[in-house]
């Protein structure tokens, strides 16, 4: 899965980043076929494909966040909401004063709804934050991988998050995804009673849709989108070689 980059300090140097990508996943229920780990597995894919694409330095991932909606669910497991400013807020500083100009925040979790504060405060401040994917970066991968459901009904360990696992961690994928399909599509009272209101299974989706070859359009699509991010923050700094377009890998 290549979640974690073995590069040395030498590597790094010659590869002369000027920005840094950081996933953050999770630790919570994916139902009984998904890992505790599958936001992390799919942060940690989509941050070390743009890392390859872009020359980003790759940084370790966060692996708990704010998964209190989950709660009900054994294993699961959340820091609050300003822990996680305070550690996305220090590794942007702490790679700042490293020599990189910019930090880009790859979220796994929908529930972190505190990064969006963050990176908002970061660029009122003049700090070079983004974060990645947008609503609509995911709504074009599921047109590029012809996903059936909709980013709303397809909440949680449904079609999307399986289709990614069966890419790039099929072994991650344990039996019972082909019928555990969960629809819950009016969740309006969802920050007050959690998940268990609306859901048993911790399921809200469609899982039995999933295909590895889904996982990997989808993949590609927010790869190739993440340029319209990079023309705002690369090379800002009176630089002039443009967007930097990602590697082709043969």
């Amino acid at each position: 899965m290549d979640l974690l980059s073995t590069a040395t300090t030498a590597e790094e140097q010659a590869r002369n980043a000027h920005i840094a990508v950081l996933p953050v996943g999770s630790f919570e229920q994916h139902g009984d076929y998904l890992p505790l780990i599958t936001d992390t597995v799919i942060a940690g894919a989509i941050s070390r494909r743009l890392a390859d694409a872009y020359g980003l330095l790759l940084l370790p991932p966060v692996t708990i966040s704010c998964s209190h909606e989950h709660s009900a669910w054994p294993g699961t497991t959340s820091i609050s909401a300003r822990t996680l400013h305070a550690i996305v807020t220090d590794v942007y500083d702490s790679v700042i004063r490293s020599g990189l100009s910019a930090l880009i925040v790859v979220n796994g979790h929908g529930g972190n709804y505190v990064l969006g504060n963050v990176v908002q405060e970061a660029n009122s401040q003049g700090r070079r934050m983004a974060l990645f994917p947008q609503h609509a970066d995911w709504d074009d991968a599921r047109v590029a991988g012809r996903l059936t459901t909709t980013t709303s009904e397809d909440m949680h360990a449904g079609e999307i998050e399986t289709s990614i696992l069966l890419h790039v961690a099929p072994d991650l994928v344990r039996d019972g995804y082909e019928s555990a399909d969960c629809i819950a599509n009016d969740r309006r009272h969802l920050l007050m009673t959690g998940m268990q209101a609306y859901t048993e299974s911790g399921v809200i989706g469609r899982p039995s849709l999933g295909t590895a070859d889904k996982g990997k359009a989808v993949l590609d699509s927010l790869v190739s989108g993440f340029a319209s991010v990079l023309s705002l923050l690369d090379d800002s700094q009176g630089q002039d070689q443009g967007v930097r377009r990602p590697r082709q890998h043969h």
